[in-house]
């Protein structure tokens, strides 16, 4: 996946005014943004979370997943701290996109799990791809990160292209009747931290 830098510009938001810098997947159009806050090309290790787009728990409130607590929890932290990097990718449901994730959504009504569901659409369970984070990094002067996660495929992912993570830190939020289950599924078959 190769991206290229747009443009940056300020973002006031409720935890304080970040810098928001955009780039673009010069391969299928997607646009992806990064939010900083603080001097984060200093060389020290850079508070960070890898957030993948979540449109129903983002910006509706869904209750079904544990997305839009998160990236809440992660500008908070960030903002607590006066400096990190949010990196947010377009990449709605694991990567099928919304309308698949409704469909998923449809399976999981009738019983399936998380990844069953996306199985049964004829994806894998998780299709993101991170690869893009390296040019985004290099752009933004990041080398070494304290990330907020649950997912080792993010850490993976970060250390293969070269971003040193020198912490772990856990990002658990958002837990409810409505997630339980994807909460469980997420831990026993896709390996997350809980």
């Amino acid at each position: 996946m190769a991206v290229r830098f747009v443009e940056s510009s300020k973002l006031p938001t409720p935890w304080g005014i970040f810098d928001i810098h955009g780039f673009e997947d010069v391969e299928n159009s997607k646009e992806h943004v990064v939010l900083t806050l603080g001097d984060v090309g200093s060389g020290e290790p850079v508070l960070a979370r890898v957030h993948s787009e979540c449109l129903t728990g983002d910006s509706l409130f869904s209750m079904r997943c544990d997305c839009g607590s998160q990236l809440r929890g992660a500008l908070e932290r960030i903002a607590e701290e006066g400096r990190g990097a949010l990196f947010y990718l377009r990449q709605e449901g694991r990567g099928i996109g919304l309308l698949n994730k409704i469909r998923a959504y449809k399976l999981q009504d009738a019983g399936a799990d998380t990844v069953e569901a996306n199985e049964r659409l004829g994806f894998g369970a998780d299709m993101r791809d991170y690869s893009l984070l390296k040019t985004m990094c290099e752009e933004l002067a990041i080398s070494k990160v304290r990330l907020m996660t649950n997912n080792p495929r993010k850490i993976n992912a970060l250390t293969d292209q070269g971003i040193e993570v020198v912490e772990r830190l856990p990002l658990q939020t958002g837990q409810n009747p409505h997630n339980a289950k994807y909460l469980a599924t997420k831990s026993g078959k896709l390996g997350h931290l809980f």
